[in-house]
């Protein structure tokens, strides 16, 4: 039996990626729902939730704060009570 070669270990990678997308998309389902459900009832807009978005991967990577500051500001000048 031979090793297996770079065409071998490619055709294996695509596999096991689309068997990965392939789970993932009930959950990019509902991230959609979710987002058109709060603009649906008028809660967010489409540029608050980009806005939210930016600031929560913002947390996630460990970005500045005052950047988050600054999403915060923009946000809470277009949705009062934020």
């Amino acid at each position: 039996m031979s090793d297996p070669t770079k065409e071998d270990y490619v055709v294996e990678f695509i596999k096991a990626f689309k068997a990965v997308e392939d789970e993932m998309e009930p959950y990019k389902e509902h991230r959609r729902d979710l987002k058109k459900n709060y603009q649906d009832n008028g809660w967010l807009s489409k540029q608050d939730i980009s806005m939210a978005v930016k600031a929560y991967r913002m947390l996630k990577q460990g970005d500045d704060i005052n950047q988050l500051t600054d999403y915060f500001d923009k946000i809470n000048k277009t949705v009062p009570g934020v």
